[in-house]
């Protein structure tokens, strides 16, 4: 992996300004407590995690729904007296975390087995687990229009009011589906320009965009069609009452790790390596598996849950993307998308 450019102080300010001002204080730690930022339980099934987690260690991990930008953002205004032990963040949040001094390195049981690429060498961030990303949409909210196959497709007329996505300037959901949408128009991390063009069409459809993840509003059918992950989809699609599907778009999507990092200055430091040592144990990595996410470590997926999966034709239109790249991007594309279509 390339090096990594650190982040200055003018951006690390102007992200905190972004953030930090909607965030409620964290609550203090109990004794046993390892306190985690961005473990929302309807997330990637944070919540039998930390069920799980409480039942085998004894370590109580409050739930929390803070997004990956908000959860920088606070680590970063806290850094004199830290609150958080550990963070769950998209990579490229994590790649900032470490550039920005708030991490410090730990290798779990099983970081050997993480491939190089996925992981910062001396083990300030790490890959728990990867999802696809796509349409995830509830059928029975469509009104009549049909399951969409393209990102092209929701720029028609009969999806308005029915698309929704993720600020892609906070949450890191929303600029993975910028990634892959820009991909998709033919766009590069040096050239946002298709991507901002399909959001500023996008704009006459009338898209709902939430800053925190949405699980719940699909299900309700609030937000029909929601750029999101395949392991949401899968687990509304066979967890859930109703009618719900996940589409790879036929132009191409993207693949992406979600990391977790120990914080620099963790007021229970034993309780966070055991919750870290926990997400990359076979029991927690079959865990992921059991909630359709693709775990970090090389184990094999349960049979039943293999075949609940897209075929592999699909899974063929999402690639890998350089996550360094993606990480220095970022802030050119969320400027662009900021003067340009909000």
């Amino acid at each position: 992996m390339r090096p990594l450019k650190t982040l200055s102080a003018v951006t690390l300010s102007a992200l905190a300004l972004a953030a930090v001002a909607a965030i409620a204080p964290a609550r203090p730690a109990a004794a046993a407590d390892a306190i985690c930022y961005n473990c929302p339980p309807e997330w990637a099934d944070w919540g039998a995690m930390l069920k799980a987690i409480k039942a085998d260690t004894g370590i109580d991990v409050p739930q929390d729904n803070k997004n990956s930008g908000q959860s920088l953002a606070q680590i970063l205004a806290e850094k004199a007296s830290p609150v958080a032990d550990v963070a769950y963040l998209g990579v490229t949040f994590g790649i900032k975390a470490k550039d920005a001094g708030v991490t410090q390195p730990y290798e779990p049981k099983g970081f050997a087995d993480i491939p190089e690429g996925l992981k910062d060498k001396d083990g300030n961030w790490f890959t728990i687990h990867s999802g696809t990303l796509g349409l995830f949409v509830n059928k029975d909210a469509l009104g009549g229009a049909p399951v969409p196959a393209c990102w092209a497709d929701l720029l028609k007329l009969e999806y308005k009011g029915l698309v929704g996505y993720l600020d892609p300037t906070s949450a890191f959901v929303g600029y993975v589906g910028a990634v892959a949408v820009n991909g998709a128009m033919g766009g590069s991390f040096d050239d946002f320009k298709p991507g901002i063009e399909y959001f500023k069409k996008l704009q006459a459809n009338q898209p709902i965009v939430p800053k925190q993840t949405s699980y719940a509003r699909v299900v309700s059918g609030e937000i029909p069609i929601l750029f999101d992950y395949d392991f949401n989809a899968y687990r509304a699609k066979y967890n859930e009452k109703g009618n719900f599907a996940f589409v790879i778009p036929c132009e191409g999507s993207v693949v992406v790790p979600y990391v977790m990092t120990m914080v620099k200055g963790a007021p229970h430091p034993e309780a966070a390596k055991k919750v870290l040592d926990y997400v990359l144990s076979d029991k927690g990595q079959a865990m992921w598996a059991k909630a359709y996410l693709r775990p970090a470590r090389n184990i094999a997926l349960p049979p039943e849950i293999a075949s609940r999966f897209l075929p592999a034709a699909d899974y063929a239109r999402a690639k890998p993307v350089d996550y360094a790249r993606m990480e220095t991007a970022q802030k050119a594309f969320s400027d662009a998308y900021l003067n340009n279509v909000k």
